[in-house]
C-alpha cells in the first residue's frame, strides 16, 4: 500500500525530525506531513538564527531541575537520551558546537542552518519520506489502523507522532493543530498562553534605547514596594519594551504578578557592586575631570544611550561641570544606576512568544514512550506537552529528548 507506513509523524519541527530520523533508522517506514514548504521553519529562526541547541549542564539532576514539576516525569526520557546525546549527535553528524555563558551550547557556525542541515541529511539518509504542503485535517481510527487526512489524500499507519508544536510565534506553522487533534482523540488540552515571552514598557525612554544590550545587569521585580524576585542577567532594550534571556526567563512570574496588580521592574546597573564602592569610582572620576560635563563623562562609567535618562531622573542638568556635582548630587546618581526603574505595561502575546505554557498534561502520556494513556498508538513530543522550562536551550533539548523517545518506541511492522 503506497500510502500505509509504521508511523506518520505530523509535523516536521526539530521533535518531529529527530522522530522521523530515529523510527527509520530503526528500519521503520516513516512519513513526516508538513504544513509549510519545508521543515524546520521554527528552527531556522531560534536563538536570532544563531540556535541554542541545548544546555551544556553535565549534572542531570540540575538539568531536569530546570523543568520544575515536570521533573520526575523526565527523568526516564532523560536517561534515555539527554543533552549529551544531543551534543554528540550533532557533533558526529560534521557540526561541532561550542559553550557560551550558561552553559548555552551553539554551533560553532552560528548559524541555524548548520543544525537544520544535520537534520535534513539525517533524514535523507534514513529514507525518511516527506509530503509538504499537507495540513492535516482529521486523524481517525479504523480496524486498528489511524487514518490521516490532508486535503490531498489519506494515509494510513500503525502509529501516528504528533509534534506539531504550540501556539508560539504562529507564522511558522504553529497554530495549535496539534491539540485539536488530540483533543478530538479524547485528550484534555491546557489552554496555552505565552511562557517565555518579551515584557511590553511604556515608559517612552525605554523605546528611545531599542537595540541597546546591558550585558549584566540585575533585574528586580517589584510590586506594592517589596521585592518580588530578581535575577543577574543580559537585558535587551526593543520598541515595545525589554527582551533577552534573563527577560524572557522572568516573564512567567512577571505575568502572574500583574495578574494582582501594577508591576514594576528595576535594573542595577553594577550587580555586585556596593554603594560605598559606586561612590568613590564616582568621587574619583568627577576629581580626575573636574573642568568637564557630567554628561561627556559619565558615559565612562555606564552606557553612553542611559547617560541622558539617569542624569534626568537624577535632576542633574547634563552641562553641570563635574567639580560642581554636590555630594548629595552624587549619592543621588548612585541610587540612580542602583535602580533604575520602569512600569510593567504587560506581555506581548503568544505570537511573540519563544515558547507557550500548556498542553497536554503529563498524567495523560507515558514517561518511557511518551505514548499516549488514552490512545495507544498515538505519541506526543515537544511544545505539546504541558512542561514549563527556561530559555537556554531546554526547549529543544526538550524537543530532541522526546522526539528521540517517540521514534525507538514506535512499533514497527516487520
Amino acid at each position: 500500500m503506497q500510502d500505509f507506513f509504521d508511523v506518520i509523524i505530523i509535523g516536521g519541527g526539530p521533535a518531529g525530525m529527530m522522530a522521523a530520523g530515529r523510527a527509520a533508522e530503526r528500519g521503520a517506514r516513516v512519513l513526516i506531513l508538513e504544513k509549510n514548504e519545508n521543515l524546520g521553519k521554527k528552527l531556522l529562526i531560534t536563538g536570532g538564527g544563531r540556535c541554542n541547541v541545548t544546555s551544556a549542564e553535565s549534572d542531570l539532576r540540575t538539568l531536569l531541575d530546570k523543568f520544575k514539576a515536570a521533573a520526575p516525569f523526565l527523568h526516564s526520557p532523560f536517561s534515555q537520551w539527554n543533552n549529551t546525546d544531543t551534543i554528540s549527535f550533532f557533533n558526529s553528524h560534521g557540526m561541532p558546537t561550542k559553550i557560551e555563558n550558561e552553559g548555552r551550547v551553539f554551533p560553532v557556525s552560528d548559524s541555524a542552518q548548520s543544525v537544520w542541515n544535520v537534520l535534513n541529511d539525517y533524514l535523507k539518509d534514513t529514507r525518511v519520506v516527506i509530503h509538504y504542503e499537507s495540513a492535516v485535517k482529521t486523524v481517525t481510527i479504523h480496524d486498528d489502523l489511524f487514518l490521516v487526512t490532508t486535503q490531498k489524500q489519506t494515509y494510513h499507519s500503525k502509529s501516528i507522532i504528533l509534534a506539531t508544536g504550540g501556539k508560539s510565534r504562529p507564522e511558522t506553522g504553529s497554530t495549535g493543530d496539534g491539540f485539536k487533534i488530540l483533543e478530538s482523540l479524547g485528550h484534555a488540552v491546557r489552554e496555552p498562553e505565552a511562557s517565555l515571552v518579551p515584557i511590553i514598557v511604556n515608559d517612552a525612554w525605554v523605546h528611545e534605547l531599542s537595540g541597546l544590550t546591558l550585558e549584566k545587569v540585575r533585574i528586580t521585580i517589584v510590586q506594592n514596594n517589596q521585592k518580588q524576585g530578581a535575577k543577574i542577567g543580559k537585558l535587551l532594550f526593543t520598541h515595545f519594551g525589554l527582551s533577552g534571556p534573563t527577560i524572557l526567563n522572568m516573564s512567567r512570574d512577571i505575568g502572574e504578578y500583574l495578574k494582582y496588580g501594577p508591576v514594576d521592574i528595576t535594573l542595577d546597573l553594577f550587580p555586585g557592586v556596593d554603594l560605598g564602592s559606586i561612590n568613590k569610582r564616582f568621587t574619583e572620576l568627577f576629581h580626575s575631570n573636574s573642568n568637564k560635563h557630567i554628561k561627556n563623562i559619565l558615559g565612562n562609567s555606564i552606557p553612553v544611550k542611559l547617560v541622558d535618562h539617569i542624569l534626568e531622573v537624577a535632576a542633574i542638568k547634563p552641562e553641570t561641570p563635574c567639580h560642581s556635582i554636590t555630594r548629595d548630587q552624587r549619592i543621588t546618581l548612585i541610587t540612580v544606576v542602583k535602580s533604575l526603574v520602569m512600569r510593567v505595561s504587560g506581555l506581548m502575546g503568544t505570537d511573540k512568544a519563544i515558547i507557550t505554557s500548556g498542553g497536554i498534561p503529563l498524567s495523560e502520556i507515558t514517561t518511557k514512550a511518551m505514548e499516549s494513556k488514552i490512545v495507544p498508538g498515538v505519541y506526543i513530543i515537544g511544545d505539546l506537552i504541558d512542561i514549563d522550562r527556561p530559555s537556554g536551550g531546554y526547549s529543544l533539548q526538550l524537543c530532541w529528548t522526546t522526539g528521540f523517545v517517540a521514534g525507538n518506541s514506535i512499533h514497527i511492522t516487520k
